[in-house]
């Protein structure tokens, strides 16, 4: 039998916390292993309970999450971040990214999505939810009317499938959404989306919707 993938939960608010734990209670498949209530408390626990994830609030008291961040993939890299925000702007996402999240979820997501999320970061897979990627492309300028040529280039690269499936990315369904849409498994999805993040250099979902956007892919 598998062990369970190991969680540390870190949100400055009680009420959030205990909505979160009542989520993830009946999977077996999860345990919830600390709760810290503070970005500075995040780390300590982090590197007693060395736990396959951490939830983390963007924003706490005493060292808010973008800066718990940079610390526990410093000092636990093996760790996987999973942040957690109320905000979708864009900027808190590339920060997030770029500070070795290894997804963003927001807290009004559908509670399935947490789980999703979870197991997708232990497996070592970024997760952006599908309505942070659908909130940065509306945050974003409308594309210029000439898509650059080298992001023509990169989707000229793409079989139809993976285009088709590039598309509905962007138009942010999840891979269970855009696995009922094309009628595959999400197993199949997963295969396209590594293909098409290998063939596009892109790192995740978010700057894979940004390049499908500026090539004009969504209409």
């Amino acid at each position: 039998m598998t062990a369970p993938i190991r969680v540390l939960l870190a949100d400055d608010d009680r009420l959030v916390r205990a909505a979160l734990e009542t989520i993830l209670r009946p999977f077996d498949d999860i345990t919830l292993v600390a709760q810290a209530g503070d970005g500075r408390q995040a780390i300590d626990l982090t590197l007693l309970h060395r736990p396959d994830v951490v939830l983390l609030d963007i924003r706490m008291p005493m060292m808010d999450g973008l800066a718990a961040l940079r610390e526990i993939r410093r000092g636990s890299p093996s760790v996987q971040v999973v942040m957690l925000t109320t905000f979708g702007e864009d900027d808190y996402v590339g920060q997030a990214l770029t500070g070795g999240a290894a997804g963003f979820l927001l807290k009004d997501s559908a509670a399935d999505e947490l789980p999703h999320a979870i197991r997708a970061a232990a497996a070592g897979n970024a997760y952006l939810s599908p309505k942070v990627t659908r909130q940065v492309l509306n945050r974003l300028p409308a594309p210029a009317p000439a898509a650059p040529s080298e992001d023509l280039a990169r989707v000229r690269t793409l079989s139809d499938r993976e285009r088709e499936v590039l598309v509905l990315l962007a138009q942010g369904l999840s891979n269970a959404e855009i696995s009922t849409r094309l009628f595959v498994t999400e197993g199949t999805v997963k295969t396209h989306l590594y293909r098409v993040f290998t063939k596009i250099g892109c790192d995740n979902r978010v700057q894979a919707a940004m390049l499908a956007q500026r090539a004009g892919l969504l209409g």
